[in-house]
C-alpha cells in the first residue's frame, strides 16, 4: 500500500480505496496503468490513470488480493481505513526510530523526486491530481543538499 503511494503519488485514502481491478486485469496480470477513481480523490474532480513503473510492478507482482478492494479491511469487508494504515506505519516508524514521517511522506517524496529529476510541473500536476500549480508547489521540498547544489552552480 505504501509502495503504491510512493510510486504513484497517491494519497493514502486513494490507495486504501483502490479496487483490485484498478491494478490487475481479470487474468491477474498487472495493468500498464493504475486507476485512481474520481470518487476516491480528495477533490472528487477527475479520475487519474498513472503508469506502473518497474519498481511498483515488482511490488505488485509479489502481492495479491482476491477481494474487491486491493487492500481489504481486517475482516474482509470494505477496504482498510486510512487511519488503520497510519497506525500501522507509525508503529513501524517507531520501531525503526524514524521521526517526522507519515503516510503523506510517500506522496511528498514521489512528487519532490520527480521535480528534482526535471519532470515538468504540468506532468507532475496531472499525476498528483492537484487542481493548481500553486497547490502542487507546496509539496515540492527544498533540502539542504538542493541549496548546496544551487550555490555550486555559481561560477564567475
Amino acid at each position: 500500500m505504501f509502495g503504491v503511494c510512493l510510486y504513484t503519488g497517491a494519497r493514502i485514502a486513494e490507495a486504501c480505496s483502490m479496487h483490485t481491478k484498478d491494478v490487475y486485469s481479470i487474468d491477474g496480470s498487472i495493468r500498464p496503468r493504475v486507476t485512481i477513481r474520481r470518487g476516491n480523490t480528495k477533490g472528487k474532480s477527475c479520475t487519474r490513470s498513472i503508469p506502473v513503473g518497474g519498481k511498483l510492478r515488482v511490488l505488485l507482482s509479489n502481492y495479491s488480493s482476491q477481494k474487491v478492494y486491493l487492500f481489504p479491511g481486517r475482516h474482509g469487508r470494505g477496504h482498510i481505513h486510512p487511519d488503520s494504515a497510519d497506525k500501522i506505519l507509525r508503529a513501524a516508524f517507531l520501531e525503526l526510530r524514524i521521526e517526522g514521517a507519515s503516510t503523506h511522506s510517500f506522496r511528498r517524496t514521489c512528487l519532490t523526486q520527480m521535480h528534482k529529476r526535471g519532470v515538468p510541473l504540468k506532468v507532475i500536476q496531472k499525476i498528483s491530481g492537484h487542481k493548481t500549480l500553486s497547490a502542487l508547489q507546496k509539496y515540492l521540498e527544498v533540502l539542504d543538499e538542493d541549496l548546496d547544489e544551487a550555490i555550486a552552480t555559481l561560477v564567475f
